[in-house]
């Protein structure tokens, strides 16, 4: 059995199934593959929005991630290790080093060896870091409304608890 799918609008905007999207000829047989798509596809969209957003700021995704990481979670004297950035930021520590080592070079964070552990770095902002994220975060919360216009905090609220409830799936 095959769904029909249409076209809605939502305040002014069209809406289009992900079918129509994809230009494919028949639709998905299970739902719950449609759902996935949707969640990979969505995904995919918004990687490719953000590196463009984040290349007009010459940053990345990644770098803006760590900076926006040090300022909530680190604080100005205190900074992160490398393991709890690679945690937060959900990629192994080899990936945090190299990353790390590119943010040192351009002068947007400064590594230090933590002085009760001499084998643990810990990663705080340079005053040009600051100043990069205190550019970008504006802009980007902005982006980050226009990307969300047109949910109210209860379909937000589900949303969230809708992609919590696949990753625990995920994880079982």
């Amino acid at each position: 059995m095959y769904i029909v799918y249409i076209l809605t609008i939502n305040h002014g905007k069209l809406i289009m199934a992900l079918k129509e999207e994809l230009k494919l000829k028949r639709g998905f047989e299970m739902l719950e593959h449609e759902a996935v798509l949707n969640i990979y596809y969505t995904a995919t969209g918004l990687k490719k929005s953000a590196d463009e957003f984040f290349k007009s700021l010459d940053l990345t995704d990644v770098q803006f991630n760590v900076l926006m990481l040090l300022t909530y979670q680190g604080g100005d004297e205190f900074g992160l290790s490398q393991a709890q950035l690679s945690d937060m930021m959900l990629v192994n520590r080899a990936n945090i080093t190299t990353l790390i080592d590119r943010m040192e070079k351009t002068a947007m964070v400064v590594r230090t060896s933590d002085s009760d552990d001499r084998r643990t770095n810990i990663i705080k902002l340079t005053a040009k870091g600051k100043k990069a994220f205190e550019k970008a975060e504006p802009v980007y919360l902005k982006q980050i409304k226009q990307a969300m216009t047109g949910f109210n905090q209860s379909e937000l609220k589900k949303l969230i608890t809708t992609l919590e409830k696949v990753r625990t799936n995920l994880r079982k």
